[in-house]
């Protein structure tokens, strides 16, 4: 596994494991199985996922059978929408509660509006802020290890910068060859910010775009391994999600090819602008 030292100095693994949607005990402990066996070290979750419990509770149970200790893994979660502003800390604690977790290696603002209230109200700003303060509160006590932030524009960025003490180390955003964000990829990279990509498959509808699936093809890997690959050699980290272990396998093989530079090019040619999952850009 390939790592990225964030602006703290805390190392990140490149590739981790996405968990939107999975639920239920049995299935999230099949899939945290595979995926320990298979060398993923990384998880994704967050409190809308509504399975950090689960997922707490059968990293408890699977450690010891892959023979590894809360220090081997790295674990994110995200605080979710309706707690911005003065929930935030109270939100913060449960996720770290529902883990079952003396710390968490990163922890994102999820979305930069308030659930409930308008996008265009400007005092989403205030609760960001406010939702910012607490998370540094919890950095500092030791609770987190990093945070970071996720679905922001370079608006919303600028705006953080301009008034946190701690600076964000990871931003989390949809990113793919359909959705090709360079002047967020390039503001990150000038700010010392990691970028981390969801979506890395476009929801699937990018695994049977034809020239990824030539490329997959000519270079015998699968149209996600390619898409991930993609991502990579741009310095972003990913998150594929499968509860199927054989793509969960194959989905971190992801070091053992390199594309060339003219066929990351010419998937950098396939943006068309087109999101498939949240647009962040109304949120005020």
């Amino acid at each position: 596994m390939e790592m990225v030292r964030l602006n703290n100095g805390v190392e990140m693994p490149q590739v981790g494991l996405g968990t939107f949607k999975v639920r239920g005990y049995e299935t999230v402990y099949q899939m945290l199985d595979a995926a320990l066996g298979h060398g993923y070290c990384s998880f994704d979750t967050a409190s809308v996922y509504q399975n950090e419990a689960d997922i707490g509770r059968a990293l408890k149970d699977l450690l010891p059978k892959h023979g590894l200790s809360r220090q081997d893994i790295f674990i994110t979660s995200k605080l979710a929408p309706k707690d911005h502003g003065a929930e935030a800390e109270a939100g913060c604690r449960q996720s770290l509660e529902a883990l079952d977790c003396e710390y968490l290696d990163l922890y994102l603002v999820h979305w930069p509006g308030k659930q409930g209230w308008k996008s265009e109200d400007p005092c989403n700003a205030d609760w960001r802020q406010q939702s910012w303060e607490a998370m540094e509160n919890l950095y500092r006590n030791g609770r987190f290890r990093a945070i970071g932030v996720s679905n922001y524009t370079v608006g919303h960025l600028q705006e953080l910068l301009a008034k946190c003490q701690v600076k964000p180390a990871v931003l989390q955003v949809e990113y793919h060859p359909h959705l090709v964000q360079s002047e967020l990829l390039a503001f990150c990279s000038e700010s010392g910010i990691h970028l981390q990509a969801y979506s890395s498959l476009g929801t699937g509808c990018l695994v049977t775009e034809p020239k990824i699936k030539d490329l997959a093809s000519s270079y015998g890997k699968t149209p996600a391994q390619v898409l991930l690959r993609w991502a990579l050699q741009q310095g972003i980290g990913v998150i594929p999600k499968s509860t199927n272990p054989e793509r969960i396998a194959q989905n971190i093989r992801l070091f053992d090819f390199r594309l060339a530079e003219e066929d990351v090019e010419l998937m950098n040619g396939l943006h068309s602008d087109t999101r498939y999952c949240w647009d962040p850009r109304h949120v005020a």
